[in-house]
């Protein structure tokens, strides 16, 4: 079975969260989304990237989140979210997807 990107894991965790508590105006839903991606990605860093590479991709996927919002404020939602899933996604890729 291949193995699945955690960059694309990321990316689709951050835009999968945002997109359910959109478009089902239940925001604990779109954190839901959020965590458990987070979670398997950090899992997999922790393999890949060991326990400081580990924590140093799950701050740059929670600072996605977080940044999202303020950033919103200046360029839109959608655009926001997507520009955290792409930083986020690049991140995992080069420190994480690239090794394994």
């Amino acid at each position: 079975m291949p193995k699945i990107p955690t960059a694309a894991v990321a990316a689709s965790g951050l835009v999968g969260g945002y997109a359910a508590a959109r478009f089902t105006r239940r925001r604990e839903l779109g954190g839901a989304v959020l965590a458990v991606a987070g979670a398997w990605c950090a899992r997999e860093w922790s393999r890949t990237a060991g326990p400081k590479g580990a924590a140093a991709l799950t701050a740059v996927y929670l600072a996605g989140f977080g940044g999202s919002h303020p950033l919103a404020k200046k360029v839109g939602a959608w655009p926001a979210v997507l520009t955290a899933a792409a930083v986020s996604a690049a991140t995992a890729y080069a420190l994480s997807d690239r090794r394994a």
